[in-house]
């Protein structure tokens, strides 16, 4: 039977291609930690590989219908992965017409998360699993956006989430949600604070290094408190922070970012590090606004 949630949605982008269900798996095992519903959305506009049959013709209107019939059939079965791996998850669907990063980001103005996949933000044009969905998704969605990559990722042990920290308010946001998957998943949480240096040699790298640790502390500072189940290693790190983060999460449960960090402008789409770490970490990746 499913728990009714009452509460905001966990929102996940369901792939065409049934073979692609890291995304899926990942959403639907967070909804369950979380105890929140999981709600799968399906969005189709021009057909894609994953589309290609013999029922599509040239006719629009044949063409729309079975563009739809097939859509939710993948929905379909979308929903009987995540009863069968999650069967307590309340679930809910949506197939909708539209770019699937413009459908996802209105459903991400009442959602909690919203997972995507992709394919390490290659040029493919896949729903749900290029840059053209996550990277405009993750830079405008109002709430946490997941981007999990296929295929999966080796992870070690003890399991452990890595966080960037910067001092800024992406940053502490990130810092807080880090601390509550770390907890969910009993895990250690890495905080890194990624010193990278326009002129190296020109400032004092002593107290540059020493002002970096007082940030850090003061970010992780309280939260520890409220989190005492989680170990936490936090340290600095002079290199640049999109190899440093990357690194650093190789074989972790995630990476968690800021959206934005020092220096950003209002109508800047994605920070630098953020995009960065989106197209090279091998981990899923969860970019968090303020």
């Amino acid at each position: 039977m499913a728990r009714a949630g009452g509460r905001r949605p966990i929102v996940v982008g369901v792939d065409p291609d049934a073979s692609k269900r890291l995304a899926l798996a990942w959403a639907a095992d967070e909804a369950d930690r979380r105890d929140l519903p999981l709600r799968l959305v399906h969005a189709h506009g021009a057909p894609t590989g994953g589309y290609r049959s013999g029922e599509v013709r040239p006719s629009w209107e044949e063409w729309n219908q079975a563009l739809h019939r097939v859509a939710d059939q993948v929905l379909k079965e979308a929903v009987g992965f995540v009863e069968s791996r999650r069967p307590t998850v309340e679930v809910s669907t949506l197939l909708a017409e539209g770019e699937p990063a413009w459908v996802l980001r209105e459903e991400a103005q009442n959602a909690s998360m919203v997972v995507v996949g992709s394919w390490h933000l290659s040029a493919r044009r896949q729903l749900f699993t290029s840059a053209s969905v996550a990277l405009p998704l993750t830079a405008h969605s109002p709430c946490p956006v997941a981007v999990v990559p296929e295929p999966e990722h080796t992870t070690q042990q003890p399991a452990y989430f890595v966080v960037g920290v910067d001092g800024s308010p992406h940053a502490a946001a990130a810092v807080d949600l880090a601390f509550e998957e770390a907890a969910l998943r009993r895990a250690l949480l890495r905080a890194l604070y990624v010193w990278h240096p326009a002129l190296p040699g020109v400032l004092d790298e002593d107290a540059a290094v020493r002002e970096c640790r007082r940030v850090l502390s003061e970010t992780v500072a309280g939260r520890t408190a409220a989190h005492p189940e989680v170990e936490l290693r936090h340290e600095v790190v002079l290199g640049h922070p999109v190899q440093v983060l990357t690194e650093a999460a190789e074989h972790a449960l995630g990476l968690i970012v800021g959206t934005r960090g020092h220096g950003g402008f209002p109508g800047m789409l994605l920070g630098s590090v953020s995009q960065g770490v989106l197209h090279h970490a091998r981990c899923p990746v969860i970019a968090v606004p303020t």
